[in-house]
């Protein structure tokens, strides 16, 4: 499981920022996160644009078995999610919270664990997104076939500071499951 990836980085980013409410783009060192750059992506916040993805690691670009830089982050989502993961980025800028969210394949047999934080670019408050995408458990297919379109299942806006905890006490205590429809 690579749910350390989510850990890791939410923990990187609260260093970068301090007290300030989000770090700046420019601060974030690749070498520093070198292990956690695989599975993370950088949004920028432009909803008329669809959330185009800036930059894209090399597992998240393998789930669909394509290069995402470019692309636009909504269209990783089931059209019936589309609009609520718009909204959950627009709380990640609004309230300059991170989210944790949980992620399934349309057919429910994978699931990731969805980190989003806000970022500043240029002194523009908040306006990129810094993302991971981890897969919860071992996935053997991975290149083989694309992963499609993702539901989300569970959202939840992070406190300032994560309290000490096992893994999975951080999967249980940062997802809380929304009553959605399966639709």
């Amino acid at each position: 499981m690579r749910l350390s990836v989510t850990r890791d980085l939410h923990d990187y980013w609260g260093r970068l920022k301090g007290e300030r409410a989000a770090p700046d783009r420019a601060e974030i060192d690749p070498v520093a996160i070198r292990h956690m750059l695989p599975d993370i992506f950088i949004i920028e916040v432009d909803p008329e644009r669809g959330l185009p993805i800036r930059l894209c690691g090399a597992r998240v670009n393998a789930l669909w078995q394509r290069e995402q830089k470019g692309r636009l982050f909504l269209e990783w989502w089931r059209a019936q999610r589309q609009e609520e993961v718009a909204e959950a980025i627009r709380g990640v800028i609004d309230a300059q919270t991170p989210l944790v969210a949980q992620a399934r394949t349309a057919l429910g047999a994978s699931e990731f664990e969805l980190l989003l934080l806000p970022l500043r670019h240029f002194g523009r408050s908040c306006s990129r997104v810094l993302g991971s995408l981890a897969p919860a458990q071992r996935l053997d297919w991975v290149g083989i076939r694309p992963v499609g379109r993702l539901d989300l299942v569970a959202a939840r806006m992070l406190e300032d500071k994560l309290t000490d905890g096992s893994k999975e006490d951080w999967r249980r205590g940062a997802i809380a499951r929304r009553a959605a429809s399966n639709g």
